[in-house]
């Protein structure tokens, strides 16, 4: 098994270890990863690693470094796990290893879990392998698409969902930082599709004609000029960037208006993250599987799958417009990928997809 790990100390530190498998134990299958998707998502996990269990999921025999989780496709190689049969293609939450064993449990003809050990407790999102064969969502046209998309998507419309359904007071205007990344897209083509919304994209100065061309944002404005920003009505900000000093900046140029604070990642990963003191509503973390959770309770589980398997199969051909798949393979491109989207050197118009 080749690992790719990362130490969790230093993210810019990595190797490729080579690690025997053990024989399959019963109740066991092992998997071959075939393709995966890196993105700005999967830096966020690495940066939240030890705060939020990230580095959990698979964990690495050295404790000093871990292997980060990314979304992706792979196919069962061998099983000893009733229900799981060789050959089966399943989409969900895989290490950067080009094969890796996982014990599956409440397996159905749609999914199964893997009930490791060192997987309880985390979130079951995360836990969850879907079968490809049984999967409304799966297309195999898209499948760079569903790589790239399927969970920061979810994150978009449950973000979406939050704000504009569930929320006391509805915003008009939603700003948006880190306009240009993958889950922003995601929540400004939902909310676009709305139509009584407005999205404003705040982006960097090289982004700017890039998030502009894609159509989905009102108005389009550049961190140096986030003191000049207006929005209409009530209004909501939407943090991508994890930098509390622009906060404070959009909370101090929205004053009274703003209503909801949420903050979901950190694109800017080594930007200082100390708590400034900002105006206005109290920025509130938005964890995804949380909210999912909740939503579940409230509409039912077979109506919110249904909801969002419906947005996603829209938002997967809409996506082309300004996104084209990136492919490349092998241990040597996957490192330097790694290394390209910690400097955010990979652009908005292109998404990786890597495979061994």
């Amino acid at each position: 098994m080749a690992d790719f790990l990362i130490r969790r100390s230093n993210l810019r530190d990595t190797s490729w270890v080579n690690t025997p498998l053990p024989p399959l134990a019963d109740g066991q299958a092992r998997l071959k990863v075939d393709a995966f998707a890196l993105t700005a998502n999967n830096v966020t996990y690495a940066s939240f690693g030890e705060a939020m269990g990230y580095w959990n999921f698979f964990p690495a025999a050295d404790p000093a470094f871990g292997r980060v989780p990314v979304w992706g496709f792979a196919t069962v190689t061998a099983s000893k796990a009733e229900g799981v049969a060789p050959g089966a293609r399943v989409y969900g939450y895989l290490p950067i290893s080009d094969e890796f064993d996982i014990q599956p449990v409440r397996v159905s003809a749609a999914s199964f879990m893997d009930g490791a050990a060192h997987r309880q407790g985390l979130a079951p999102i995360y836990n969850t392998y879907i079968f490809n064969a049984a999967d409304p969502s799966y297309d195999p046209a898209f499948e760079a698409q569903q790589m790239l998309f399927r969970p920061l998507f979810t994150t978009g419309w449950m973000i979406d969902d939050c704000l504009m359904e569930t929320g006391t007071e509805i915003p008009e205007t939603v700003v948006i930082s880190s306009a240009s990344s993958k889950t922003a897209l995601a929540l400004a083509h939902c909310l676009k599709q709305r139509g009584a919304v407005e999205a404003i994209g705040l982006t960097s100065p090289a982004n700017k004609d890039y998030v502009e061309a894609s159509g989905l944002y009102a108005r389009t404005t550049t961190y140096d000029d986030v003191d000049r920003l207006h929005a209409r009505g009530l209004s909501a900000y939407v943090d991508f960037v994890g930098r509390p000093a622009l906060t404070a900046d959009v909370h101090h140029a929205l004053k009274d208006r703003l209503v909801r604070s949420l903050v979901i990642g950190v694109t800017d990963w080594e930007g200082n993250r100390a708590p400034v003191d900002a105006p206005g509503p109290q920025p509130e973390f938005f964890f995804v599987p949380t909210y999912a959770a909740e939503r579940a309770k409230a509409l039912g589980a077979d109506e919110l799958n249904a909801r969002t398997s419906k947005a996603l199969a829209g938002f997967y051909s809409a996506s082309a417009k300004y996104l084209t798949p990136l492919k490349q393979s092998g241990q040597d491109a996957i490192k330097t990928a790694w290394q390209q989207t910690l400097d955010a050197k990979i652009p908005p118009s292109k998404g990786l997809i890597l495979s061994f």
